[in-house]
Protein backbone atom coordinates (compact mmCIF):
# COMPACT_ATOMS: atom_id res chain seq x y z
CA UNK A 1 0.00 0.00 0.00
CA UNK A 2 1.21 3.86 -0.79
CA UNK A 3 1.16 6.70 2.03
CA UNK A 4 0.82 10.03 0.35
CA UNK A 5 2.46 12.54 2.03
CA UNK A 6 4.53 15.73 1.20
CA UNK A 7 8.22 16.40 0.56
CA UNK A 8 10.15 19.19 1.98
CA UNK A 9 10.06 20.73 -1.60
CA UNK A 10 6.20 20.56 -1.41
CA UNK A 11 5.85 17.92 -3.69
CA UNK A 12 3.27 15.41 -2.95
CA UNK A 13 5.28 11.72 -2.19
CA UNK A 14 4.07 8.61 -2.30
CA UNK A 15 5.68 6.23 -0.08
CA UNK A 16 5.51 2.10 -0.02
CA UNK A 17 4.64 1.45 3.35
CA UNK A 18 6.33 -2.20 2.44
CA UNK A 19 9.79 -0.82 1.73
CA UNK A 20 10.24 1.46 5.26
CA UNK A 21 13.22 0.18 7.11
CA UNK A 22 13.39 3.11 9.61
CA UNK A 23 12.09 6.37 10.51
CA UNK A 24 13.16 9.29 12.93
CA UNK A 25 12.57 12.76 13.22
CA UNK A 26 14.80 15.41 12.18
CA UNK A 27 15.23 19.49 12.00
CA UNK A 28 12.97 19.32 8.81
CA UNK A 29 10.12 16.81 9.64
CA UNK A 30 10.23 13.16 9.47
CA UNK A 31 13.42 11.09 7.71
CA UNK A 32 11.68 7.97 5.96
CA UNK A 33 14.49 5.22 4.83
CA UNK A 34 14.17 2.45 2.87
CA UNK A 35 16.50 0.10 2.03
CA UNK A 36 20.02 0.33 -0.03
CA UNK A 37 20.64 3.89 1.38
CA UNK A 38 17.88 5.38 0.11
CA UNK A 39 15.30 7.84 1.97
CA UNK A 40 13.04 11.08 1.73
CA UNK A 41 12.40 13.73 3.96
CA UNK A 42 9.02 14.59 4.31
CA UNK A 43 7.38 17.57 6.56
CA UNK A 44 4.89 15.47 8.20
CA UNK A 45 5.95 15.12 11.79
CA UNK A 46 6.91 11.83 13.03
CA UNK A 47 3.74 10.69 14.92
CA UNK A 48 1.25 11.63 11.72
CA UNK A 49 3.91 9.27 9.63
CA UNK A 50 3.55 6.44 11.98
CA UNK A 51 -0.22 6.65 12.25
CA UNK A 52 -0.30 6.70 8.62
CA UNK A 53 2.11 4.06 7.98
CA UNK A 54 0.19 1.86 10.42
CA UNK A 55 -3.04 2.48 8.71
CA UNK A 56 -1.96 0.93 5.56
CA UNK A 57 -2.24 -3.04 4.96
CA UNK A 58 1.32 -3.81 6.06
CA UNK A 59 1.97 -3.35 9.92
CA UNK A 60 4.85 -1.90 10.93
CA UNK A 61 4.75 -0.33 14.42
CA UNK A 62 3.89 -2.84 17.17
Amino acid sequence: MYVKLTSVDRVITAINAAQVTFISPVTDGTRIRFGEGRSVTVIEPLEEVIDKLSRSEHVLVD
